[in-house]
């Protein structure tokens, strides 16, 4: 099946790249030359703008970092919008309710079906096909593109009949992972500085009631080592998590402890972390600690 894809990015390449694959056919838009580089070499095909890979490709899959990236790309100058052959967009991006609707409503006009299809498990997930896959929108249209969707990971979830009911999901899960990287990261200093070997935490906390996906991670595969590579930006996870507590707001949903762990991320980004991986965030509790953990890996 043909297929387009716009942003192959941390996310977006790997994911192009298990569509590859498949066997599916790709024709891909990146901003960044460097970045489509690696799926050009195996025969993808290179559109010129978003407007041209709309015109090639009935349907297009997007991955992009920033809500203005997306609708600059989508609705702006030379944007998917302007395209005559897409008939389905799919969304794999974290964009919230409201933006999911503006994107829906422009389209709609043009014949064109929006299907929900957010991602979670990192850029590592990614690579290795393991992505836990969510997915809404017309039932038709889902089963059009589940031959695709599958290629990322053996996990996948319907949510609902309409685009927007995974955003809800996706945020629920993407809230929980940014507490728990907070709550885990003081966690982890605290423990070190008392004296444990980092090791030892790893070993006891993912064997019992404490493990999350930071212990099970972030933790042993960015920090332990020290490279802080988990390869997700800071203002990306930020972006998550000021979307899900307007969510919970909106649905008059008491969100104290997400507020509270959303001081922690705007603490680190007003130190100028914005562009850094999330996983330096236990940077800024170690500066704060006076104290530093070990390199064990």
């Amino acid at each position: 099946m043909e297929a387009g894809y716009l942003g192959v990015g941390n996310m977006g390449q790997p994911m192009a790249h298990k569509l590859l694959d498949g066997g599916h056919g790709l024709t891909i838009y990146d901003i960044n030359e460097t970045a489509m580089q690696p799926l050009l070499e195996r025969q993808a095909r290179r559109a010129a703008s978003p407007t041209d890979l709309a015109d090639r490709c009935e349907i297009v899959f997007v991955s992009l970092p920033t809500l203005a990236a997306f609708r600059g790309a989508v609705l702006g100058a030379d944007g998917l919008i302007e395209g005559k052959a897409m008939k389905v967009l799919v969304n794999t991006c974290t964009v919230g309710v409201p933006f999911l609707r503006e994107i829906e409503g422009a389209l709609a006009p043009n014949g064109v079906t929006i299907v929900d299809c957010p991602i979670s498990g990192g850029p590592a997930g990614a690579r290795a096909g393991t992505l836990s896959v969510m997915v809404s929108g017309d039932p038709a249209t889902v089963e059009k593109v589940r031959p695709l969707i599958s290629r990322w990971g053996k996990t996948l979830t319907i949510a609902g009949d309409r685009p927007g009911a995974t955003q809800v999901l996706k945020l629920t899960n993407n809230i929980l992972f940014a507490v728990s990287l907070a709550g885990t990261s003081e966690a982890f200093v605290m423990g070190a500085k008392g004296g444990l070997d980092p090791e030892v935490m790893v070993s006891a906390i993912n064997a019992g009631s404490g493990q999350n996906g930071a212990t099970q991670t972030v933790i042993p595969n960015s920090v332990l080592d020290r490279s802080f590579g988990y390869g997700a930006a800071l203002h990306i996870l930020m972006k998550d998590i000021d979307l899900a507590i307007a969510q919970g707001e909106e649905l008059g949903v008491p969100m104290w402890v997400c507020q509270a762990a959303r001081l922690v991320y705007k603490h680190a980004i007003f130190k100028g972390a914005a562009d850094d991986d999330i996983s330096t965030l236990v940077r800024h509790v170690e500066r704060d600690a006076g104290f530093e953990m070990p390199k064990t890996r």
